[in-house]
This record gives structure tokens, C-alpha cells and sequence, in this order.
């Protein structure tokens, strides 16, 4: 999930019976399948009943669409601050949250093959209101950033690019790169990140 705040003293919060019950889900919706995992194996697994388990979620469509949206969040952060950054300083911060957008992905791998073993499940959510008004707002933000003038036409094409190619070989890494490591995958995709971008050294980590 999605790297969660710290308290005062530098710990990691307890995490809600909400996000638990998305987190085991997630599990076996990736172990097993949507299609295979009932509502009543979440229940058994978090160590609670299935009566209880309504409380948070009447329909186990319902905590696909959540898990959906956790990959939504995963590229909005980076989004929002480039938004802050004036045209200048969104060209030099990219590498940066190219590089970050990376480190996420990664650590969030059991959304992105959720989303690959569960394709035509994951398609019943999209059309859900709450997920086309995500990805409205998103790409508005998106175009914003992307479509301005004042950022030379090469630098938008190699920020597009560098994207494209982030999304397109994690997101569909297992089908195409099961046999390698994550580590060794990421590690090359950042070497062809840089050159997209003229980088010759690793973006600075934050």
C-alpha cells in the first residue's frame, strides 16, 4: 500500500481494520484471484467474521474499487507537486520524481500485479464514479503540467516518453519480464530513463 505517515516518535501508525482489510485482500486477490477469493476468506484471514466485514465493505467489488484507486494515488503526489513548480524548475525536478515514481511502484508491486492477474474484474470498476472522476481530475492535472509552451516541445516529449516507459515496463512487467529480477529490471529502467532524458547521473534521491 501506498507508504503510510509516521507518528511523533518516528513509528509506523497502527493501519485502520479498513486498510488491513484491503491489505489482506490485496494479498489474495494476487495469490488466488479475485474470482476465487470470497468475502468470507477476507473475514477468516483478518480473524474477524463476515457480518463484521460489512461494516466496512458490502461488496467485495467495493474493495477492488479501493485497491483500484491506491494505484491512482501512487502518481498523484508527484503530480501535485510538480503543479507547485513553476515550467523551469518541473523540467529539472522530473528525473527526480521519475526516479521516486519508480521507488513506488516497487514497493507497491502487489497493486500493479493485482491489476495483471485480474484484468476483467479490475474493468467492472472503471466505469465507477468515483474511478472516472480520479482519472478526469488526474488528467487535468496531467495537461496542465504537459501542455505549456513555455517548456521547449523535446523536453515534453522526453518527459512523456520517460513515463511511458516507467508504466509500460512495470505495469506489465510479469508478462514480458517475469524471468528478471524486480531489482535488476528497475536498475535498467532507470539507466534507459536517464538517457530519455539527457541524464547522465542518477536523479538525486530525497
Amino acid at each position: 500500500m501506498p507508504q503510510a505517515s509516521t507518528t511523533a516518535d518516528g513509528a509506523q501508525p497502527e493501519p485502520s481494520t479498513r486498510e488491513r482489510i484491503l491489505d489482506i485482500a490485496l494479498a489474495l486477490f494476487v495469490e488466488q484471484g479475485y474470482e476465487k477469493t470470497s468475502l468470507r476468506d477476507i473475514a477468516t484471514r483478518l480473524g474477524t467474521t463476515k457480518a463484521a466485514l460489512y461494516y466496512h465493505f458490502e461488496r467485495k467489488q467495493d474493495i477492488l474499487l479501493e485497491l483500484h484507486l491506491r494505484l491512482h494515488a501512487l502518481g498523484r503526489e508527484a503530480l501535485e507537486e510538480l503543479e507547485r513548480l513553476d515550467d523551469g524548475q518541473r523540467v529539472d525536478a522530473w528525473p527526480g520524481l521519475i526516479d521516486r515514481l519508480i521507488d513506488q511502484v516497487i514497493a507497491n508491486r502487489d497493486l500493479v500485479l493485482l491489476h495483471q492477474r485480474n484484468h476483467n474484474a479490475v474493468e467492472q470498476v472503471l466505469d465507477d464514479e468515483r474511478n472516472q472522476a480520479e482519472n478526469e481530475d488526474a488528467g487535468q492535472l496531467f495537461r496542465r503540467i504537459l501542455q505549456s509552451p513555455a517548456i521547449p516541445l523535446d523536453q515534453r516529449v522526453r518527459m512523456m516518453g520517460s513515463l511511458g516507459a516507467v508504466v509500460g515496463v512495470l505495469a506489465t512487467g510479469e508478462g514480458l519480464f517475469g524471468d528478471v529480477p524486480i531489482d535488476e529490471l528497475a536498475e535498467q529502467l532507470r539507466a534507459v530513463v536517464r538517457d530519455m532524458l539527457g541524464a547522465t547521473e542518477p536523479a538525486p534521491s530525497n
